[in-house]
């Protein structure tokens, strides 16, 4: 196999990760932090762009990485309008999407930017997004809810989802294209999927207010009060988005998304700290069984993955609820990298097609 070089970059909210494959080999990976002050100077996470561009420069300067030796540059997709499971090159309607999202803002929206600027500056290469959070195969039934006006989007971790998916799939020497799962993604946000087939025909979206809560994100909320809320004056409309998407879970429960510190205090005797984290997997729990009925119980197998999947209290409160439906693995971590790396090659392999944003 000739040499390919892909450059994957990760931005996150307060990090930035970057790793450089050869074909499958890791040459080079790092994360690269950055503190609130140096994220406050910039007034929208659009302004962040540049700033991150020059620090993953740098770092591939100061490790004698030849830019020149780049094919591709692929990033994590954003908030844009619904598209086909695969990989997507940036062009500019996808880029006036992400600064302009339909959906909303996130950290994600900057990514295609970010490979984007970095590939510009590379004679020859190519910036491209995989599996992006708006990956919509859902199934009609799926969509409808109880107003003809508002119907259920598809927005969740599809990235992890389908490499975890087809890792698994190989792992047992079979397809995923021939294979019926259920997948929870626990992190910041937490999404879980069924999968049939080869495609996620069901899935909380679990950017804004639907299924189980998160370390940040509110979940399912009672509809009622949270009307009462929009009306009763004291919350503006900035802050009722907030409330669904960064602004509560875990974090404004415990005052805390440090897993690590949240085990250390139930494990010391704090009943309200053990409550919340028992809720929040209860739900996953819950969102699990659903899934099961989707699937009409023919479930190979329930893969459960994201950060919080290194919790062992989490992840044992839920297997005590599910695990009559089907056999549990755990892949721990957000596996994004080395997912964003494969799709990349697979395409230079011309095992994929890159599609065309529209």
């Amino acid at each position: 196999m000739n040499p390919f070089n892909i450059l994957v970059v990760n931005p996150k909210d307060q990090l930035t990760q970057i790793a450089v494959y050869q074909n499958y080999k890791v040459l080079y990976m790092i994360s690269r932090r950055h503190s609130e002050q140096e994220l406050s100077a910039f007034p929208t996470i659009y302004d962040q762009v540049n700033f991150r561009k020059d620090i993953v420069m740098r770092e591939l300067k100061n490790n004698d990485f030849s830019l020149a030796e780049l094919t591709i540059v692929i990033s994590r997709g954003g908030l844009i309008k619904p598209v086909q499971s695969g990989v997507i090159a940036v062009n500019e309607l996808l880029k006036q999407d992400l600064i302009h999202s339909p959906v909303g803002e996130d950290i994600i929206n900057i990514a295609g930017l970010l490979a984007d600027a970095i590939a510009s500056e590379v004679p020859g290469a190519q910036a491209m997004i995989a599996d992006p959070t708006v990956v919509d195969e859902l199934q009609d039934v799926a969509r409808i809810t109880g107003s003809p006006d508002l119907k259920r989007k598809s927005i969740f971790h599809a990235l992890n989802q389908k490499a975890v998916a087809k890792m698994h799939a190989e792992t047992h020497k079979k397809k995923y294209e021939e294979m019926n799962l259920i997948i929870a993604h626990m992190g910041n946000g937490t999404t879980v999927g069924a999968h049939r087939k080869g495609r996620v025909i069901d899935v909380n979206q679990g950017f804004e207010g639907d299924g189980p809560f998160s370390m940040v994100r509110s979940g399912t909320l009672p509809l009622g009060d949270v009307v009462k809320l929009c009306y009763g004056g004291t919350k503006t409309l900035d802050e009722m988005l907030c409330l669904l998407t960064h602004c509560a879970g875990v974090n404004a429960h415990l005052g805390t998304m440090d897993i690590s510190e949240i085990e250390y205090r139930i494990y010391h005797g704090d009943t309200h700290a053990r409550l919340i984290m028992e809720a929040m997997a209860y739900q996953v729990s819950k969102s699990i069984g659903e899934m099961f009925a989707v699937l009409k119980g023919d479930v190979e197998a329930i893969l459960i993955t994201g950060d919080l999947a290194h919790s062992q209290f989490v992840v044992r409160y839920i297997i005590e609820h599910v695990e009559k439906f089907a056999p549990i693995f755990i892949y721990a971590g957000d596996n994004e990298i080395q997912a964003m790396a494969t799709n990349a090659l697979r395409v230079l392999k011309g095992e994929m097609e890159v599609q065309d944003y529209k």
